[in-house]
Formats: structure tokens, sequence, C-alpha cells
């Protein structure tokens, strides 16, 4: 059956609202179809100009390298990309698919078709591309595509950087991640590693061979250089979790950055999820130990009144194992594995154990935002109180923004809860996270601590100080304290003072100690004087 050019239209527009001819100078020598609703001009506008001028110029390292690397008979996408438009105009995307036609001249056959407007534009780092590669294994289950992740290292990459100098590196960067978009599927799903390494998720098809050399051939990298090109696949499909996916993602790329192709490979998705299920056994099976055998240990770092000659107000207890290495990894560990309350409930019993020990202290102890909404968190500290009275109205719980709270009336209540013991409430981080407004408004707290980054940045004036001015004022018209940490130096200390803070807390007080000690050349703040009823009031003047 012959087919007339009529039909041949009618097959490409039943998935295409329009199609292009690009020739073989660059320029766009054939259009037709939905091109003013597409882009915004119509078909006759569009010939004669060059393609680049029709694409984002943020997508046209991505386009020129899908392009480039037809063959005839070749076929590249479909990817994703941005239409150039007028300035202001709202943001259109199309779904583009090329192919080279044998003996066409060297003219490339171009389907758009609308889609959504892109949202990025470049190289995922490591965290957004493990959720975005996540999120595409989940919809490839649903569709019955085969997709796998190509972890790709340039072995001399970084040193061929420092031989061109800034601007040709940027330039060499540039076609570099258009090239590894342009091989990715949809063009979304690559990523830079660090170094000398990237990783892309693709539909399953040429080998990983074919997909190295087409990098670098992309990219034009002359062999003289001495850069060492090497790829491997991991197969997506699999039966795994979302939650086992996200962590055999991680687990993979982990191992890929820290051993590069010297690691051990999982060659499927299953694979990977298997290992780093024993990997996560083994840092359970620690973990698990040290928070049921108490094998941490408490640190102390003190926190000063501003509005008392920077006198002692309280220390903040800080939690250790083994070293003195940042916590903060086994924190994210125990919150990713349920083990968080436990070890909030283990800190909490250890600290309310030393109130018991001097009746002069006043401790603030860390509690996940995971752990507030827990009835049985809240029920632990009441039991553990009721049976250390002395503790009471010395106990002042952080919470911390590491995982999201997700119902905040609860959370709420819970704090109104320990509160009604004499606890005092202070939200840790303020600024950190784009919660924290929501939780200022929302939970009943005595004292917000400004996250250190705007601390550090207070003292040299600008956009911090109007911030913290402007919370400060905030915060009192609510009835709350406000805290500044990493206090450093004497200049940081007259900055959050000019600015009204109420509390610091930092080196220049001094760090955190086995035994709490009093801040370095400051007065003592104890509670002798504070009557026991008024301790347990709930308030933050009853603190002293």
């Amino acid at each position: 059956m012959q087919l007339s050019p009529q039909r041949l239209l009618g097959f490409a527009f039943a998935s295409a609202d329009l199609l292009l001819e690009i020739t073989a100078e660059g320029r766009i020598g054939f259009a037709i179809g939905a091109s003013e609703a597409l882009s915004g001009s119509a078909e006759t506008a569009l010939v004669g100009r060059a393609w680049r001028d029709f694409i984002d110029p943020r997508d046209r390292p991505m386009v020129e390298a899908l392009l480039g690397g037809l063959n005839e008979g070749g076929r590249g996408g479909p990817v994703v990309v941005t239409l150039a438009g007028s300035a202001g105009a709202s943001e259109r995307g199309a779904s583009f698919t090329a192919f080279r036609m044998p003996g066409n001249e060297g003219a490339i056959s171009c389907a758009f078709s609308r889609a959504a407007a892109k949202v990025m534009h470049g190289l995922h780092d490591k965290s957004s591309f493990e959720t975005a590669t996540a999120a595409l294994i989940e919809t490839a289950k649903a569709t019955g595509q085969e997709l796998e992740m190509a972890l790709v290292e340039l072995g001399g990459l970084g040193a061929l950087r420092k031989l061109l100098g800034p601007e040709a590196s940027k330039d060499l960067d540039d076609r570099l991640a258009g090239a590894l978009r342009a091989q990715s599927h949809g063009g979304g799903a690559a990523a830079n590693l660090g170094s000398d390494r990237f990783a892309l998720v693709r539909p399953k098809g040429d080998s990983v061979d074919a997909l190295v050399q087409r990098l670098i051939q992309l990219v034009a990298i002359d062999p003289k250089h001495g850069v060492k090109p090497d790829a491997r696949t991991m197969s997506l499909m699999g039966d795994a979790s979302p939650g086992q996916i996200l962590r055999a993602l991680r687990y993979s790329l982990d191992n890929f950055i820290k051993d590069g192709m010297d690691g051990k490979p999982s060659t499927t998705l299953n694979e990977a999820v298997s290992r780093s299920v024993q990997r996560t056994l083994v840092e359970v099976g620690a973990l698990g130990e040290a928070v049921n055998e108490k094998r941490f240990r408490l640190v102390y770092q003190p926190v000063v009144n501003l509005k008392a000659n920077a006198a002692l107000h309280h220390h903040e207890v800080l939690v250790r194992f083994g070293d003195n290495a940042s916590p903060f990894p086994m924190i994210r560990m125990a919150e990713e594995l349920d083990l968080i309350e436990a070890l909030d409930i283990a800190v909490v019993e250890q600290t309310i154990a030393k109130l018991a020990s001097d009746p002069q202290l006043k401790l603030a102890a860390n509690i996940s935002g995971r752990t507030i909404t827990s009835p049985a968190f809240v029920q632990a500290t009441k039991t553990m109180l009721a049976g250390t009275p002395e503790a009471c109205g010395r106990l002042l719980f952080e919470i911390t923004e590491s995982a999201a709270i997700d119902d905040l009336a609860l959370a709420d209540r819970h704090l109104k809860a320990l509160r009604s013991e004499g606890c005092m409430i202070c939200l840790d981080d303020f600024g950190a996270g784009a919660a924290s407004l929501a939780y200022l408004q929302q939970l009943t707290l005595d004292i917000v601590k400004i996250d250190g980054r705007y601390i550090r940045e207070l003292q040299h004036g600008g956009r911090e100080s109007n911030f913290i001015r402007q919370l400060v004022t905030m915060c009192s018209e609510l009835g709350v304290k406000t805290l500044a940490e990493m206090v450093e130096n004497a200049n940081a200390e007259e900055a959050v003072r000019r600015a009204g803070v109420d509390f610091a807390q930092g080196w220049f007080y001094g760090a955190p100690a086995d035994t709490p000690e009093q801040p370095t050349g400051a007065a003592v703040d104890t509670l002798a004087h504070v009557k026991p009823a008024a301790r347990r009031m709930g308030s933050v003047e009853g603190w002293g």
C-alpha cells in the first residue's frame, strides 16, 4: 500500500503538534503544525531562522548535543525543552524528538509536542538525583518501560579543567552537561556527583561503551589531554518498595563517589537493594546497640543571658557517639530507621539524671521533630520527671528541624503538656528550613534559636541584620525570647546585642565539654533564688 503525503502527515500529527526540519546549516527549512499555539510564532516566521533561536538558551547545549550525536537513521529523544519566548512571557515547554533521515542531505526531522515547562535546566546534585530517579522508577513500573542508571567516570577531567583555565573550563562543563542531559531520560535525569564522576538515567538500549564514546565525541575532548572515560550500568527494574529504592540508589551513588570504578558494582536494582539492606543492618546494629546500651556520651555547651551581663543561663546537652565527630549522620540515620524516639528518650533520661545530681544546673535536650509527635515520648518524660521532682523547672527541650513535623496541632498539644510540667520549649535553627515560620505561628514556644548562618553574617550588616531585628521584634510581640547560636567572637556578640537578642551561645562562651562549665569570663546566674512553684510555671522568667 502506498502512503500519500497526507497520510504521512496524519501519522506524524497523531504524535506531535509541530514538525520542523533543520538543515545541515542549522536553520529551520520547513515548519508545519500548531506553531503559534506551541511557540508563539507562526510557521512562516520560523522558516529561515536558526534552530538555536527557537530553543531557550538554557537548553541549547542539550539540544546541540542531541542533534550532534545523530548518525544517519539515528533517533534522539524525547527530551523536554523550554522554547524561546519574549521577556516576561510564560515559559513554554515541549517534548522534542529528532530523526536523521538517510539521504536527506544532512537535514534532521524534528517533532514537538506540548509538555509542562521544565523546572530544571542543568545537572542534578546527588540528593535531587536520588529523588528524581526514585520517581522515574515508580513511573517506569506503571508503564513497563525499562530504565537503567549509568555511572560515568572521566578520569583526568579535573586536571584538564586546571589546564584550560576558568573560561574554557566553563565551556567544557556546559558541553558536558548538555551531552549528559541529551543521553538521559527526558533530558532531565543526569547528575554531577563531584569532580570527574557523573550519573544518568536512560532507557535501556545501546551499550555502555557506545554511551561513553558518544559523550567524548559530543564534548569534543582531545585525546591528547589524557581523559580516560569509563562507565557501567545498573538495571533499574525491580520489585523494591519506594523506601528500599531510595536507600539502594543512595548506597550505589555513595560507593561510586567514594571508590569510582574500583568499587563493587551492583548490576541490578534488586542487588543494590540487597547490599544496601546489609549495610543498613550493620549500621542499625551498631546504632541500636548504642541506643539500647546508652553507649553514647553527653557534652554540655553554655548558653548566656545577654540581658544579664552574659551570665550563664543554661547548658545545651549534645550527644556524641564514640568520638568528637559530628553526630548529625547518626541522628539522621536514627530518624530514617525509626530509632530516633528511643535515642531521644535515652538522652532525656540521662539529662534528668544529670539535673538530679546538681541542683544548680539548667539543661536543654535536643528532640527530633519526629519524636515530639509521639504520645509515648511525652508519657515517658512525664514519668521520669515524676520520679525526679527536683529536676522540674530546669529542663528545656530544643525541637530540631532535621525531621519535619507532620502534625503541628498534635505537636503543640504535646508541647503544652511538657510546659505544664515546668519544661521550656525552644525551636532550634529558626530560618534554616522553609517550615520555620509555620512552626512559630502554630507551636507554643518559649525561645527561638536563630540559625547560625545568619549570626555569622550579622556582624557584617546587610540583609541578615534586618532579618534578625525583625525576628526579634516579632518574637517579642509573641512573648517569645530569642537565642543566637554560633557567636564566635566579641564582634558577633556586640552585633546580636544591638539586634536585641536575649540569649547567646557559641565558642566565644565555651566549646562543648564533658562537664557543664561556666562560660568564659561570664558571671554565674543560678536558680538558688527561684522558688519551686515558679520553676514549674513553664515561663522563661521562671528560669532566672
